[in-house]
């Protein structure tokens, strides 16, 4: 057994050891060739530190579609397996979570603990700058891992510096602090990252001051939203319900309540937005609303057809005033990924869904149901994106189009021109599991097309995200959109060429019933949002689509509430009775996918009658957040057996019993 809290570091030297074995309660601390008293004494070894933390920001991995296929299991991407989470019961408790981990933590404070005393006593050598720097990313990463147990978890430990062997410092320093306070200690990092790098310059590969403050903006936006979504319940600090109530007996929010702290919590998203918005606002970079389609062009040709699309598949990004930061591929040092093979196909089977492909307005602004939208309907992938938005109409692949303009026999992986959906394939890697396919992260030259070999950059941070945040975390704070979203929203507009940038008019013309059908985000909390709510959603939704984001908004916007009774079936593609059906042999389709009287819509997740969902997918309260490893309960009780008697406590409706489900 282990109690995940203890350090783990990860000095990385040529001249250190391994990792010792563990005994049946810590981690061992491991032993190192260099000791610390040896190192980090000059620029170069806290720079050789802080680069292995790059490691966990967002990516596009080995084999997957990268960050392009992390919106998966939610109401815009979807896979043919459907996740258990969305069938009552299936999610259970165990006695081990690798979610719940300090690895990285750790690592971090262990840097502090060895850096700061050392860097405040002016004993490290090399340009200040760049000591300043590494010490500020050391901060960022820190507040980046502990967000991402935030979203995780809600109240989790607060660990600032490295722990000794010694039982009774880790149990104090497993209690889980109120997630507020979580997210303060998370914005007050941010800060210290910034102050350390807004002197200092760098190639935009490396975290900087810009990027620090969108990612302030995205941490505050969502503990806000959090707090005012789910006030009053076991989710939030200061309710009846909250399960931490008896381990914080004086618990109270700074601003004294719960309201005002979510509040406190928007204007610091505001505020950190506003810096990077205005800075940028005029700098998006611009959607032509072209395909490429001409072969034999160079490659820097095609990709000023439309360099909104080459964003997303370029190989430098260091000049995309948008990117403020990326994370570079490089064939030569064996840094690749699958990126582009997977969009040349059926995006490793995930796909887009109906509900997601609805919410693009018309060209015109209006939804496709409003009253002279011209809307052309969707018995055709062509007739989808007729006249629709430049986003959808640019980023939905058509059959018939050309993938690759370049040829390159290497690329032995293409798709050189687009066929028709392959959703009878059971291999994941080719499947259009909803029929629809983004071409988001293509690359027109097909050198990028060998397998495991591509080499595109991955946007890490763009700057059109701090516009967003400030749009919704303006009309979450106020109820009206100030003069700064209001030019925000149509900047956001505008840069796509075509697109009507009068978002009011997509406002005026939407019907909340009509959204509710394809959009969970419709809701808060069992109840339809209203449509200026609504729409600031629905912009983020299309501008951010596949990106990842669109699971932590879901949740922070607390919008699965009415799947608890209502079950929600997810629909690709319209199929059946429609000239598409003809592409397909008709036995095949009959036997292998969703029937006609369940929907004329492909509905991947219902092909079989016996399938857990063919009631929908349904939603369970305590869901929202993970439950805690009941391991790490036994191991912070005093006989280290009893979870009831742990200094940790449970997740809303999780029980503390392992291999059981929820009860709410």
């Amino acid at each position: 057994m282990k109690l995940n809290i203890y350090i783990k570091t990860a000095l990385v030297v040529a001249a250190a050891g391994t990792m010792t074995s563990c005994n049946d309660f810590l981690d061992q601390e491991p032993q190192y060739a260099v000791t610390p008293e040896k190192y980090f004494n000059d620029e170069s070894s806290l720079q050789y530190y802080a680069n292995n933390m790059y490691t966990i920001l967002a990516s596009h991995g080995n084999w997957s579609y990268g960050i392009y296929g992390d919106d998966i299991h939610t109401d815009s991407q979807i896979s043919l397996n459907y996740d258990g989470k969305y069938v009552p019961g299936n999610w259970k408790t165990s006695l081990d979570d690798g979610n719940w981990t300090f690895v990285n933590i750790n690592t971090i404070n262990y840097f502090f603990d060895q850096v700061l005393p050392k860097y405040e006593a002016n004993a490290i050598t090399g340009n200040t700058d760049n000591i300043q720097r590494y010490i500020g990313e050391m901060y960022f990463f820190r507040a980046y891992q502990y967000f991402s147990h935030l979203k995780t978890y809600g109240d989790y430990p607060i660990i600032e510096h490295a722990l000794t062997d010694n039982e009774p410092e880790l149990v104090e320093a497993s209690k889980r602090a109120p997630r507020n306070e979580v997210a303060r200690f998370i914005l007050s990092d941010l800060d210290k990252a910034y102050d350390l790098l807004k002197g200092t310059t760098a190639a935009k590969t490396r975290i900087n001051a810009d990027a620090v403050k969108l990612f302030k903006s995205r941490v505050a936006l969502y503990e806000g939203s959090w707090l005012k979504n789910f006030a009053g319940t076991a989710f939030v600090p200061g309710s009846q319900d909250w399960p931490g109530k008896a381990y914080h007996p004086d618990f109270a929010y700074p601003t004294g309540s719960v309201e005002a702290e979510a509040n406190w919590f928007f204007d610091q998203a505001m505020a950190a937005a506003k810096e990077v918005g205005d800075a940028k606002v005029n700098s998006l970079t611009h959607n032509t609303g072209i395909v490429p389609q001409t072969e034999g062009a160079t490659l820097s040709a095609i990709e000023n057809k439309n360099p909104w699309l080459a964003m997303f598949g370029t190989l430098d990004l260091s000049g995309n005033p948008e990117v403020m930061l990326w994370r570079q591929y490089s064939q030569s040092l064996g840094v690749v990924h699958n990126v582009v093979v997977m969009a040349q196909h059926g995006n490793y089977g995930r796909g887009i869904t109906r509900g997601m492909v609805d919410a693009f307005p018309m060209a015109n602004g209006l939804p496709i149901y409003a009253n002279g939208a011209g809307y052309h309907g969707d018995k055709t992938i062509a007739d989808v994106r007729r006249d629709r938005d430049p986003r959808l109409y640019v980023m939905l692949k058509e059959p018939g189009q050309k993938n690759v303009l370049i040829a390159n026999s290497s690329g032995d992986h293409a798709e050189p021109v687009e066929p028709y959906p392959v959703i009878l394939d059971s291999n994941t890697e080719r499947n259009y599991s909803t029929g629809y396919a983004l071409r988001k992260g293509n690359s027109f030259d097909q050198i990028q097309c060998a397998n495991g070999n591509n080499y595109t950059a991955c946007p890490v941070f763009r700057s059109v995200e701090a516009l967003l945040n400030y749009i919704e975390a303006c009309y979450e704070r106020t109820g009206a959109i100030d003069a700064t979203a209001d030019r925000y929203w149509e900047a956001i507009r505008a840069r796509h060429q075509g697109l009507d940038q009068d978002y009011n008019k997509t406002i005026q013309a939407t019907v909340m019933s009509e959204e509710a059908k394809g959009d969970w985000g419709a809701y808060t909390a069992g109840q339809l949002v209203d449509p200026v709510r609504y729409n600031i959603r629905r912009e983020r939704r299309l501008e951010l689509m596949a990106e990842g984001f669109r699971t932590a908004d879901l949740y922070r916007w607390r919008s699965m509430d009415q799947m608890v009774t209502t079950g929600y079936h997810c629909e690709g593609f319209h199929i059946w009775n429609t000239p598409m059906e003809a592409w397909y042999n008709a036995k095949e389709l009959k036997d292998n996918i969703s029937s006609k009287d369940l929907s004329e819509y492909y509905r991947p997740h219902e092909a079989k009658a016996t399938s857990e969902v063919k009631d929908g997918l349904k939603w369970t309260m305590a869901h929202y957040l993970r439950p805690v490893p009941i391991k790490q309960m036994m191991l912070t009780s005093p006989d280290h057996q009893t979870p009831s008697q742990s200094v940790i406590y449970q997740n809303p409706y999780w029980p503390i019993e392992p291999n059981l489900p929820a009860t709410k």
